[in-house]
């Protein structure tokens, strides 16, 4: 039986602070050169699982990185993909969300809907 991916960006995982700091330094290693996968564990102080599941998570996003020739090859510009790197949960309060929700922008819209989620 074949597992069935999620068609919203990697629905609602929330990513620690450490790991999306090393999701941002391996999209770095990537764009600055395709890089084994030895060397990514090395480089990034990860376990195999550990590296595959960061993989899949970038690839949830819509990150392309691809194994070419024994190495993986990063798709697209660091600058911006970094974009689409998931946000550990800032911690804010509802009036803190309310208040940072007051704009115009696709992010105040975005923010606004979960305080209404939130708050009804």
């Amino acid at each position: 039986m074949s597992r069935k991916r999620s068609t919203s960006p990697a629905g609602s995982k929330a990513v620690t602070v450490e790991r999306a700091a090393r999701l941002y330094r391996l999209l770095h290693l990537l764009g600055a050169e395709p890089r084994s996968r030895a060397v990514i564990l090395q480089r990034l102080r990860v376990d195999i699982r550990t590296f595959y599941r960061d993989l899949e998570l970038l690839r949830d996003y819509g990150i392309d990185v691809r194994l070419t020739g024994r190495k993986y090859v990063l798709h697209g510009k660091v600058s911006q993909l970094l974009d689409a790197l998931p946000l550990p949960d800032p911690g804010l309060t509802l009036g803190e969300a309310k208040q940072l929700s007051k704009g115009r922008t696709a992010a105040h819209a975005k923010l606004r809907k979960l305080v209404k989620q939130i708050a009804g």
